[in-house]
């Protein structure tokens, strides 16, 4: 038996594809400017100020909200109607997530304990779902379609693991009044949502945008208004009622987040400088934490997870994927980029030495995970129902 993906997660696969490319493309560009003679120009254009923050933090801070806001859509949808929507069939992503949140930190706090950098931590915790994604597809129909399912649904688990983690341990300055203030209005959010059926998009949106300055002045991260945005407006249980407000923004967002948001992070956030004996700092322990968290810690951390969740019983691998799939999302799962960046940036600031080399690890790290995952893949990544055929010396 074989998965059937609806409209909604084809449209999102799609999307997230298509992002990875455009993604790799600034990133590149990103690089080759920071290195070159335009590179402390081109550093200094985001530290432009504008309406009392620069144009880094406008990127990090309000665009990313959005960023968000779509994985807030996308964990509704899943908790809905996705692959998280019954228990027995969420476990599973949810183990697995546990593992490659876990064990990614665990080792790099390990080799980091009673150092400045353990607040690193967090950093090889969450996996980029554009990226993941992105390097699934590029396997084509070799793969079955519950791995694309399992894959994103163990990312947006992951990310969430991540955002719980930012709102705990990165938060600066903390303001209950303001904090107080973003609850007050998120419950009027949920009203207008729940007793008063309001269905129009704009309320929300506008009470959004007050929540994510109640939250910015608060001390906690801006941007997990948009998760709590996303579960404040309404969403319809028919997987393909796209009349309901949820469906219609996460449709209306894919777009702009892969064309616009993304992007402009990446060439925000991904001015590595190479600078002489580079390779020196990704022997620090806060490097090599991030690196083998990624590249070690994720498959290792989703694989054992998930194996320890159907060895007691609790849940079951889907009928057309084997543990050699497993280990594939486990270390496309080490692809950590967006979040990982993100993360770095909180767990840093204003440390410009030690984010430009955990910038460094994270992408040497994300490009062995997605090779080593797609290599992985392209050799174990059969159907199950395909590779028993293939046994009884029948081709498909």
């Amino acid at each position: 038996m074989t998965t059937a993906l609806s409209r909604s997660f084809s449209a999102f696969f799609d999307a997230e594809k298509t992002s990875a490319i455009v993604l790799v493309g600034c990133t590149v560009l990103c690089l080759l400017l920071a290195n070159s003679a335009s590179g402390p120009a081109y550093q200094k254009f985001w530290q432009t100020h504008i309406a009392g923050m620069s144009l880094e933090h406008w990127v990090n801070d309000a665009l990313m909200a959005v960023f968000f806001l779509l994985i807030g859509l996308e964990l509704e949808r899943e908790l809905y109607v996705g692959e998280l929507s019954s228990l027995k069939n969420a476990l599973l992503p949810i183990f697995a997530a546990l593992g490659g949140i876990i064990v990614p930190a665990g080792i790099h706090f390990s080799l980091n304990s009673g150092t400045p950098t353990r607040a690193g931590s967090g950093i090889p915790m969450a996996t980029d779902i554009a990226f993941a994604l992105g390097a699934l597809s590029l396997l084509g129909s070799r793969i079955p379609a519950s791995l694309k399912v399992f894959l994103t649904a163990t990312a947006v688990m992951d990310d969430l693991g991540a955002i719980i983690a930012i709102a705990l341990f990165y938060s600066t300055q903390f303001s209950p009044t303001y904090l107080l203030g973003a609850l007050a209005v998120f419950l009027m959010l949920v009203l207008l949502n729940r007793v008063l059926r309001v269905m129009a998009l704009t309320p929300y949106l506008l009470g959004g945008a007050l929540m994510w300055f109640l939250m910015l002045k608060s001390g906690i991260h801006a941007t997990l208004v948009g998760v709590l945005l996303a579960f404040a407006i309404p969403f319809s249980s028919k997987a393909e009622d796209q009349k309901s407000p949820s469906h219609r923004l996460e449709h209306r967002l894919h777009k702009p987040v892969a064309f616009v948001v993304l992007p402009l992070f990446a060439l925000a956030n991904t001015a590595v400088v190479f600078e002489p004996q580079w390779q020196e700092s990704l022997a620090s322990a806060n490097s090599l934490g991030v690196i083998v968290g990624l590249v070690l810690g994720k498959p290792a951390g989703i694989a054992l997870l998930s194996y320890f969740a159907v060895a007691i019983g609790v849940c079951r691998l889907p009928a057309d994927m084997t543990w050699r799939h497993i280990i594939g999302v486990g270390l496309l799962g080490g692809i950590g980029f967006t979040m990982s960046i993100f993360i770095t940036n909180l767990a840093f600031a204003d440390q410009a030495q030690i984010i430009n080399a955990s910038k460094m690890a994270i992408l040497m790290a994300s490009l062995a995970a997605a090779v080593f995952g797609m290599l992985w893949l392209s050799i174990h990544g059969r159907n199950a129902d395909t590779s028993r055929k293939i046994v009884r010396g029948h081709h498909p």
